[in-house]
């Protein structure tokens, strides 16, 4: 297991647009995808960005049975994702709360298309695509944004839905989370 440093929001290579990959089926490829499992794992999880522990690179993980910080979500399988490609299906958008391990404590309400196909590639390169809706598709967009440099609050609407998780939670605003 490499659990790896995960940057917090203010460090500026979260700010950056990450390069694509254009090497697959290679070790160090593999071990970034396996470190990128083993430090979403260790801190709770749901999804994680390359950019997340320093690399510069248009990689994703994503995938949960169940996770305590979302605990009436539903599965997602776990995947690999690289260079992914992103269209919403319709308009539909919803206003979630979100959470990040880059803003640990920290929670927003965020509007995210409902629905989306996704598309990209294995660490094999060998490519993937998939129709997704409500958490999965959130958790795509959220870890998508993180290869073009964009953290959660900047695509909020309103910042009075955006602080400290227990602070929400006494204020009990947190109570209709429904992930």
């Amino acid at each position: 297991m490499a659990e790896r440093r995960l940057l917090r929001m203010g460090n500026p290579l979260l700010f950056r647009r990450a390069d694509a990959v254009t090497v697959f089926d290679t070790e160090p490829l593999e071990q970034l995808i396996q470190d990128l499992f083993d430090t979403m794992a260790a801190r709770g999880g749901v999804g994680l960005a390359a950019p997340q522990i320093g690399v510069e690179l248009r990689v994703i993980v994503l995938g949960m049975v169940s996770a305590a910080r979302y605990p009436n979500a539903p599965p997602i399988p776990r995947t690999a994702l690289i260079n992914p490609q992103l269209e919403s299906i319709d308009d539909a958008i919803d206003e979630d709360w979100e959470g990040c391990l880059s803003l640990p404590g920290m929670r927003g309400r965020v509007p995210r298309f409902r629905r989306i196909h996704y598309a990209g590639y294995g660490a094999d390169g060998k490519r993937i695509e998939r129709e997704v809706d409500d958490f999965h598709a959130r958790v795509l967009q959220h870890e998508c944004d993180h290869l073009d440099g964009t953290l959660y609050p900047q695509r909020m609407r309103d910042l009075s839905g955006f602080g400290f998780e227990e602070e929400l939670s006494l204020a009990g605003k947190l109570a209709d989370l429904p992930c």
